[in-house]
């Protein structure tokens, strides 16, 4: 860890039609570094099982849009170098057809196992070739997540509830943690990787019952259950992958929902006098997880869950708080239906990103699906498939969402310490900053239609050379260098600034 024990004072005019100039001051604290950065996810779910399929140049390309670190002949990103990559491990439903029950097809889910017993480690050939193209373009963590156990260990047969209770056949419990283990097993013998992570529950606190993907609720203690099983079977397998807790279906299911059979699980796996404690399992990962949706408004009510969430974890010594899935369904003004490949929903996520970091102090943020074919608010990158080629072709679209999560995931590498920040008369600008390897990284969100102009101030003159970074409507991750003491911040725009440290 670099130690730096000055403050940089960054001013940034507002320039509002028929006003004087008022000045945004923003101060970041580099004498006292919060939590350590661990990363930036998405995961393969839905998706990538049929465009893994598709021609090498077109899914080549896609996986360089979201895991490559390299730069283009002008200077600008290849991709958003993401370093963690969350494998959807399915239930089978893909192989049950009409009969699992789930009307939308592409959101069955296939599995190594097979409904005979028998595995076929070719099942998922898709999902496979974005695991390597992951781990070829420098990913280095990987995590496997449950949403439902495989149909042969559920009550109904099913990879969704029929009556909203946890669909697991508890007398099958180690008959499930077997088949994760194996899952993992064959993952290592086709790729070369041992997951780092594995989540064995996934959205508990949802019914799961409707049809519509796959899915299993539990209560906490039918999870410290599951655990309890799963974590032996892990050890005695040979695997060093961690077991990671809880996926929680928002934030405050961590802390204080209504529904205490599933909330407050920082206490319940975390507090040594829980009937549900979990942290003496050697193999049980320090992290808790949940997931941010129907917690982004009000902003006092998107303040306030994920400053309680920072205060719970910060009771449990070294517990780390990953938000480990998002993208847009609601709970704002801004609806999940509708594709937006524009600035709208970018300068949302950016937002978004900005108080998970900043209020519930988040170490990793992963995003939903890295890939979608739907009409809807959830890809980082999206594919329109040709009906015409059995669908395993069509197009390739990026998204200002992909950029604007690069703005903060290409440029902060693991390890990095957040900088506090202090901000006046800063309405509708957002800005985090982060510490690495003799580096600032500092990540201004405009949501404002006017152009900002902002000084530094207080910082030594080998910082003047600073590089920026900008995605905006017409730029993305678009590389620059500015040489004074005045830099330009485009209206609605994401911007990020790397300088040198004293």
């Amino acid at each position: 860890m670099v130690k730096m024990t000055f403050a940089v004072l960054l001013l940034l005019p507002v320039l509002t039609k028929g006003q004087d100039v008022l000045p945004v001051r923003i101060r970041i604290d580099a004498a006292h570094p919060m939590q350590t950065i661990e990363g930036f996810g998405a995961s393969d779910a839905w998706t990538c099982q049929y465009a893994g399929l598709w021609p090498e140049e077109k899914k080549k390309k896609m996986a360089d849009l979201l895991f490559s670190n390299d730069f283009d002949a002008k200077g600008n990103p290849v991709g958003i170098g993401l370093n963690l990559w969350r494998f959807s491990i399915g239930g089978g439903s893909d192989q049950q057809g009409t009969e699992s029950g789930i009307r939308d097809k592409s959101r069955r889910q296939a599995s190594f196992l097979k409904l005979n017993g028998t595995y076929d480690e070719a099942a998922m050939p898709g999902q496979m070739w974005f695991m390597n193209a992951a781990k070829a373009r420098g990913v280095k963590k990987f995590l496997g997540f449950v949403n439902s156990p495989h149909v042969n260990f559920t009550k109904n047969g099913k990879a969704f509830s029929g009556d909203g209770k946890s669909n697991l056949d508890f007398s099958k419990k180690n008959a499930f943690a077997q088949d994760l283990l194996k899952t993992i097993q064959i993952i290592k013998k086709q790729t070369g990787i041992t997951l780092d992570y594995l989540s064995p529950v996934n959205e508990p606190q949802w019914k799961w019952d409707e049809g519509k993907q796959e899915g299993c609720p539990y209560t906490n203690a039918e999870i410290a259950e599951l655990v309890r099983t799963l974590s032996p079977v892990l050890k005695n397998g040979g695997v060093n992958t961690k077991i990671q807790i809880a996926d929680a279906g928002q934030l405050d299911y961590l802390t204080d929902h209504k529904d205490t059979p599933k909330s407050q699980q920082i206490s319940y796996f975390f507090n040594a006098g829980s009937p549900g404690y979990l942290a003496n399992l050697s193999n049980l990962d320090r992290s808790i997880s949940g997931h941010s949706y129907f917690t982004t408004s009000s902003e006092e009510r998107s303040i306030r869950i994920r400053t309680k969430v920072a205060a719970e974890v910060e009771k449990v010594k070294n517990l780390r708080f990953w938000m480990s899935e998002y993208c847009v369904l609601g709970d704002s003004l801004l609806k999940g239906e509708g594709r937006d490949t524009g600035m709208t929903t970018a300068l949302f996520i950016a937002k978004l990103m900005h108080h998970d970091f900043s209020y519930a102090n988040a170490t990793s943020w992963q995003w939903w699906l890295a890939i979608s074919a739907g009409d809807y608010k959830d890809g980082l990158v999206y594919i329109d498939r040709d009906k015409n080629k059995d669908k395993n072709d069509g197009t390739v679209v990026e998204s200002k969402m992909l950029w604007g999560m690069g703005n903060y995931s290409r440029f902060i590498p693991e390890g990095s310490r957040r900088l506090p920040v202090n901000m006046e008369n800063g309405d509708q600008v957002y800005t985090s900053s982060y510490s690495h390897a003799g580096k600032i990284i500092t990540v201004i969100v405009n949501t404002r239609k006017e152009a900002l102009s902002l000084e530094i101030t207080g910082i030594s003159k080998k910082q003047r050379k600073i590089k920026t970074y900008t995605t905006s409507s017409g730029l993305s991750l678009a590389a620059g260098t500015v040489n004074s003491n005045s830099i330009h911040i485009l209206p609605e725009s994401i911007t990020t600034l790397i300088t040198d440290a004293l």
